[in-house]
């Protein structure tokens, strides 16, 4: 039976991603923060579909976290066929009064944990000549992101980075595909304190389940780039055409809220 890993995994999307492998018979690897939940997790999903789950806790705001995850599941004699990197968040507000230690902890988790966990998985899925990973982004990568800079330049790291590691990886059996939602509701609004702002507001949110499920797919299709709703496709193609500075203030206002001056 195949195995599959999910970062993020206790909410949201990488929570609907893990109900969803479990349905199509993967044995889990889930890791995430909060172990109460995780727990929660391991038992709803084993029961109903008699799959193995192995839970790791972790912080993946440690320096040292992704090499523990990948350490666990060795230690169980678990390969890794897919790696969905779903764990990431950020924080809404002017650049110079968020903290150093957020700034490097949204780094860490969002990028280098992440960086880390797919090249320690990657060799045994070349070897096998055979894997799947999906990155999920945010369609945050495609704009640069007044009062979340740090969040949204890491976004578009990690699409440009996806889509070179897709290349280089051609021919080796291994897909790479990176997910970029648009606005969706999970947690994420309240950790990122994004609730009020025009955005969110203004949107109308995807499920985490449609997320899930349209980035699943767009995995098994091999799609490099997977946009989920046609207003999000539209709002970044659109982009291109216009002038950097003219998207800038419009991210800016959408970040903004009535009391936070646009």
């Amino acid at each position: 039976m195949a195995t599959a890993v999910v970062t993020g995994a206790s909410s949201g999307i990488g929570y609907e991603f893990a109900r969803l492998l479990a349905a199509e018979k993967y044995d889990l690897v889930l890791v995430a923060r909060n172990l109460n939940r995780l727990n929660e997790i391991y038992k709803e999903l084993q029961d109903r579909h008699g799959i193995r789950v192995l839970v790791v806790p972790a912080d993946l705001a440690r320096e040292d976290a992704a090499r523990g995850v990948h350490n666990e599941i060795q230690s169980r004699g678990m390969s890794v066929d897919m790696l969905i990197n779903n764990a990431g968040f950020g924080y809404c507000g002017p650049y110079m009064e968020q903290s150093w230690e957020n700034e490097r902890d949204i780094l860490q988790v969002n990028l280098i944990s992440l960086v880390r966990l797919t090249r320690l998985v990657l060799p045994d899925m070349i070897a096998r000549g055979q894997g799947y990973i999906c990155n999920v982004a945010s369609t945050a990568a495609f704009f640069p992101g007044p009062y979340m800079a740090v969040y949204y330049a890491g976004k578009a790291y990690l699409v440009s980075y996806s889509q070179a590691l897709r290349n280089e990886l051609r021919g080796s059996g291994v897909r790479v595909s990176v997910l970029c939602p648009g606005p969706t509701a999970t947690n994420f609004q309240t950790v990122a304190d994004v609730a009020q702002t025009r955005l969110f507001q203004l949107s109308s949110l995807a499920t985490a389940r449609d997320v899930a499920e349209y980035g699943y797919h767009c995995l098994l299709k091999n799609k490099a780039v997977a946009i989920p709703g046609w207003q999000n496709r539209f709002l970044v193609f659109g982009a291109r055409f216009l002038p950097r500075d003219i998207v800038t203030a419009m991210v800016r206002w959408i970040q903004g809220t009535k009391k936070r001056s646009s």
